[in-house]
């Protein structure tokens, strides 16, 4: 988590401090406006704007997190991750970024055509493409 408050408070430009508190309490399921209205000692006088810049940064960075650890996972279980494609992963700081190196990693989609040539029907493939 720490990575993600430090990336937080220098986007935002608010101490990591008061941006782990909103963090600890919108996790806790406290509302923008009761952290606004209730918790100033909290988060520094934010106000509900940046509390909500915040709390979508928040939602976009821990997606691009979870989508990351699927991406390693999946590359990793084909036997093709390298330590250089894993420093590329690593270092992606969006989503398009992520796609666009797994990309060429992605499984396909199974049609009746590959499930033929998967069984070495090659002569009647031709005719199940779509």
């Amino acid at each position: 988590m720490e990575p993600i408050i430090q990336t937080l408070a220098a986007e935002l430009g608010k101490d990591p401090r008061h941006v782990e508190n909103v963090v600890q309490l919108l996790d806790e399921g406290n509302t923008i406006p009761f952290i606004a209205r209730y918790r100033k000692e909290l988060h520094g006088s934010m106000d509900d704007t940046a509390l909500r810049n915040l709390e979508t940064r928040l939602q976009y960075l821990r997606g691009l997190n979870e989508r990351r650890a699927a991406i390693q996972k999946a590359i990793e279980a084909q036997g093709k991750l390298t330590p250089e494609l894993e420093t590329a992963l690593n270092k992606a700081a969006t989503l398009a970024e992520l796609e666009d190196l797994y990309r060429p990693y992605k499984q396909k989609r199974r049609t009746r055509a590959s499930i033929a040539r998967e069984k070495g029907l090659e002569s009647l493939a031709g005719s199940y493409e779509d």
